[in-house]
């Protein structure tokens, strides 16, 4: 799932969505936690996680001494943490995670300790961990004081970028002796958002207009200064939504006048974050089927547990936002390129005068 950040991004937008954050990982950053784990059940509220998001800053990596390999145990409270220890080369080391970390899939024979917004002092404590890694979340500051104050090493890095995503993974490469693994994750990052910029840049077409929906009730896209709208710009995009915040919530009216060329579909549902599209059933709902990018078929499906899961596999989600915009005009090689989310329609309609040759 994405990382919780997304509003329910699922993560909170979707929990996987966030980010950081699990969710569905979701929203970004924390909000990717999952996107943000809150909601009760197995699905996150992207709404709370996206609110979460927008009421709490993330905490920078505690200052204990750094848990080193030999001993280390390690909980992490987000899927993209989790897939970072990972990584890394770092997996052995552990020993718990939340109920929103599906990925690797042998994560989930590891004792879940509660979610983003809900994670369990006493069955994290009960782990002996030395180090506590993820998103802040809605739990605020009380989570990371709580767990140092029983003398647990804590890191809820920001990945609200590129960049901040690299520094996490380099983070935890220090913390658990494992910074040759974290430099060829950041490495293989590089090297597929090399591979997307060039492929985009040969294009030689203008930028495709994009909004990314993380939720459709209401209706949450990503904003300036969230990864997503990262991913759009260095895929060969430009992100529509320029004001608002990260992850502002929009009228569909509000959309309509942006008038994007296409719509980036991370709604899905599910735990997986590849079920049913809440946008999708929208097509022909009054004001959704005025869209043109809906009329003319460019609502494209986004894979979120990829995209907007703020990890080590945000190049595979760089190249899977490129391919939703672009389609088969982008000549991406094939390490390069991600396939949509099951079920994703619509990348056979290409934008006006770009149709491959």
């Amino acid at each position: 799932m994405a990382d919780e950040r997304r509003p329910s991004t699922r993560s909170a937008a979707g929990a996987a969505l966030l980010p950081g954050a699990a969710g569905p990982a979701l929203l970004p950053g924390a909000a990717r936690a999952s996107l943000l784990p809150g909601a009760p059940g197995r699905a996150l509220s992207r709404r709370a996680a996206l609110a979460g998001l927008a009421a709490l800053g993330l905490a920078a990596c505690g200052r204990t001494a750094p848990a080193r390999a030999a001993g280390a145990r390690v909980v992490s409270l987000s899927p993209s943490t989790t897939e970072a220890v990972y990584a890394i080369g770092a997996g052995a080391a552990l020993v718990g995670r939340s109920r929103y970390c599906d990925y690797p899939p042998e994560v989930l024979r590891l004792p879940s300790v509660g979610g983003y917004a809900d994670p369990s002092i006493e069955a994290i404590i009960a782990l002996s961990p030395t180090l506590v890694v993820g998103a802040r979340g809605p739990a605020g500051p009380a989570l990371d004081e709580s767990l140092r104050a029983h003398g647990i090493a804590t890191c809820f890095p920001d990945t609200e970028s590129l960049a901040q995503i690299e520094d996490m993974l380099a983070e935890l490469g220090r913390r658990l002796d494992a910074a040759p693994g974290a430099e060829q994750a950041i490495g293989r990052i590089r090297a597929r958002r090399r591979a997307v910029e060039q492929a985009a840049g040969a294009r030689g077409a203008p930028r495709v207009r994009a909004a990314l929906l993380y939720d459709t009730s209401p209706l949450f896209v990503a904003g300036p200064g969230s990864f997503p709208d990262e991913l759009i710009r260095l895929a060969g995009g430009e992100n529509v939504i320029t004001r608002g915040g990260a992850y502002p919530s929009i009228s569909v009216e509000q959309l309509l006048a942006l008038d994007p060329d296409v719509l980036l579909d991370g709604t899905s549902s599910g735990d997986d974050m590849r079920g049913a599209s809440s946008l999708a059933a929208l097509r022909d709902a009054p004001g959704w089927r005025s869209l043109r990018a809906v009329r003319e078929g460019r609502l494209r499906p986004l894979n979120t547990e990829v995209v907007l899961r703020p990890g080590p596999r945000i190049g595979d989600g760089l190249a899977a936002v490129a391919r939703a915009l672009h389609g088969d005009a982008l000549a991406l090689p094939d390490d390069a390129v991600v396939p949509p989310s099951p079920g994703g329609a619509g990348l056979a309609a290409p934008l006006p005068g770009t149709e491959a040759p």
